[in-house]
């Protein structure tokens, strides 16, 4: 005869959630838990402005330029998570919450686990081990977003600035990259949380001058969403490496998997094709390459705004040799 076990741990007449009745499959929409940062100035804040509806839990002076909701800012870190619990237990209309920025937060977080343990300094208690506590404490902020999340239904953005810092690697040897400007087991902690770790800088392209590789700004901002030995970043969206520093359009590339709408980068390239100088290899790749593909579409979109900024360059130098004969 055959029986059927019980969970001995359940209370007394409950039934088990983990059935095969309760099975299901398929790709789940839920809100976004993104972490973006970058060089100062590059336009961090102003991506996260432009969220649906954001409430920014930010320093004093860190979103003084942009028209956006933000609580007073927080002096304490039991304030910081009493903004978390005031969002997600009381009534309010924002989709969004934004920490701008993590590297401001983080004294808040060491200045509290030293009260806490009767220590002036995070370095007082030795051998690493007030940085040991401070992760408790993060882990349990996460915690209370984690809520807020399932129950709210928000996104939530953490802003940081980005730092140059060496990796020593065992296979190739020490070199440098741009990481979040934390210790390094915060930024640990903080990166396994979030769905997409983007690094925003200011595109750079390059070009030869009396024999020497030289860069500029094209003016283009934009997101890397991938990791490389320059920089770290991560995403569980399958995205395309580069994106531009617009939420519309990392919104919009993580919801369909595509990095922005065909028809809006297809009317772009139709503009700027024809201001190259040699506009038949792109115009040909346009038609027989990229077609309506979006990926495609915005691989040779970098491209030909690459080869504009560098084309403006080389025109701005020849003016320059004119006009000084």
């Amino acid at each position: 005869m055959m029986t059927t076990k019980t969970n001995p741990t359940a209370p007394a007449g409950s039934v088990s959630r983990m059935s095969l009745t309760n099975i299901t499959r398929g790709k789940q929409e839920r809100p976004l838990r993104v972490i973006v940062y970058g060089v100062e100035g590059v336009g961090k804040s102003t991506f996260a402005s432009q969220a649906p509806n954001p409430i920014f839990l930010c320093s004093e002076d860190g979103t003084s330029q942009l028209d956006v909701a933000r609580f007073p800012s927080p002096h304490t870190w039991s304030e910081v998570l009493e903004a978390i619990r005031v969002l997600t237990h009381e009534e309010h209309p924002y989709k969004t919450l934004v920490i701008d920025t993590l590297d401001w937060l983080e004294p808040l977080c060491w200045h509290h686990v030293c009260q806490q343990n009767g220590k002036e300094s995070i370095e007082d208690f030795g051998y690493g081990k007030g940085y040991v506590l401070a992760v408790e404490h993060w882990r349990q902020l996460l915690g209370r977003l984690d809520i807020l999340v399932r129950n709210r239904r928000m996104n939530v953005i953490l802003v940081a600035h980005g730092a140059v810092r060496r990796v020593d690697d065992p296979q190739t040897g020490p070199f440098d990259r741009y990481r979040m400007k934390l210790h390094d087991r915060t930024s640990d902690v903080l990166r396994e949380w979030v769905d997409a770790v983007l690094f925003a800088r200011h595109e750079v392209v390059t070009f030869e001058r009396n024999g020497k590789t030289r860069g500029r700004s094209s003016g283009a901002r934009v997101i890397h969403t991938t990791w490389t030995a320059a920089y770290d970043a991560k995403n569980r969206f399958d995205l395309p490496d580069t994106l531009p520093l617009a939420w519309d359009e990392f919104e919009s590339a993580v919801r369909a998997h595509i990095p922005a709408d065909a028809n809006k980068m297809k009317a772009e390239l139709s503009e700027l094709i024809p201001r190259l100088n040699d506009p038949q290899k792109a115009e040909k790749a346009l038609r027989e390459w990229a077609g309506d593909n979006p990926v495609r579409l915005a691989q040779l979109l970098d491209k030909v705004r690459g080869k504009l900024a560098l084309q403006e360059s080389s025109e701005g130098d020849v003016q320059t040799l004119d006009a000084t004969g």
